[in-house]
């Protein structure tokens, strides 16, 4: 045992079964793998910050395949671990179910809301985040076309699509931007082979920026952006290290802010409902760094800003794909 994880082996059941339980939050993560370098490194980021912090511990579950969404969040919560993160959206329908059986144990689902007294159900604005980083792609481009790969094809992947296009549209409205999911299963989450291949297939068709929404499959699409020398996004965490020079910026999700404030606020401190997080409480940005400095103009930072303003005062409404199935903007 590290003093990072607890990861419970037979003596421990045995100490459980026999009437002892942990105090230790757990973090169940989603597939694709804990470092996707994308939404799901961003909760793991967030739980080793939080030990870092407080030198507490956390019980950790990787899921390997849809089979076991069930079966891991009832294993975690008998274990007794308090609260419990679970990350994705699919894992909605299976907390719905499993929550009212553990009406003790507090749960945490990162990108779905799940209407259950002990649930905190965290979504973001992805499509603000979007926005911005569409602004500064449209500012970018020479082609005058931009485009936009996302993981599974989804209403919530939709949504940063969306908040792209209208982005761009709104610095130049006269871009064009070339949209492709990678797949329809959640495979599309882990497939970086497939990312390269629509990333090319787009830079033939004359994109010179391109922003990737699609956890692993997006580290496929940021490497051929820089093999075909052109300008990348990225998403969920910081990935503008990634390819120094290539990444333009990244649009941040800052789930490891929100794991960590699950972790830190324990079952005592644990809120029910829902927690929104946007531009006005830093739970969506842009990342700029020592990688994407020489890329950004200050004539850039200073439309994102201006953009990032006014969606925050109201003067600009981005819109949310989730609540509408449309994309105005398109």
């Amino acid at each position: 045992m590290t003093p990072m994880h607890k990861f419970l082996g037979a003596t421990a059941a045995l100490a459980l079964s026999a009437g002892a339980a942990l105090a230790d939050p757990g973090l169940i993560i989603d597939l694709g793998g804990k470092f996707d370098k994308s939404f799901n490194e961003s909760a793991y980021t967030g739980a080793q910050k939080w030990v870092e912090d407080t030198g507490g511990e956390y019980v950790e579950t990787e899921l390997q395949s849809e089979a076991q969404r069930e079966q891991t969040m009832r294993r975690m919560a008998e274990r007794g671990a308090n609260p419990i993160v679970v990350l994705g959206f699919a894992n909605a329908s299976t907390l719905e179910k499993i929550a009212p059986d553990y009406p003790d144990v507090s749960f945490a689902i990162v990108d779905m809301v799940v209407d259950q007294p002990n649930v905190q159900s965290i979504v973001f604005a992805e499509h603000e985040g979007s926005f911005l980083v569409g602004v500064m792609a449209a500012m970018a481009s020479k082609s005058g076309t931009v485009s936009f790969v996302g993981g599974m094809d989804v209403p919530l992947i939709r949504k940063f699509a969306c908040g792209y296009v209208q982005g761009a549209k709104s610095a130049n409205p006269e871009i064009t931007v070339i949209q492709n999911m990678t797949g329809t299963t959640p495979s599309a989450w882990n497939d970086p082979v497939k990312g390269a291949e629509l990333t090319k297939a787009q830079v033939s068709q004359g994109s010179d920026v391109v922003y990737a929404a699609a956890g692993g499959t997006g580290v496929g699409v940021l490497q051929a952006a820089k093999d075909e020398g052109i300008l990348s996004i990225g998403v969920d965490s910081n990935q503008n290290y990634l390819h120094p020079g290539s990444v333009l910026t990244s649009m941040l999700k800052r789930v490891d802010n929100a794991v960590y404030a699950v972790f830190e606020g324990g079952a005592e401190g644990f809120k029910p409902g829902i927690n929104a997080l946007g531009l006005a409480n830093d739970g969506v940005g842009y990342a700029m760094d020592d990688n994407n400095k020489d890329l950004v103009s200050e004539e850039m930072v200073k439309a994102v800003e201006d953009a990032k303003a006014k969606i925050m005062s109201g003067e600009i409404t981005v819109h949310d794909y989730t609540s509408d199935d449309s994309c105005p903007a398109s």
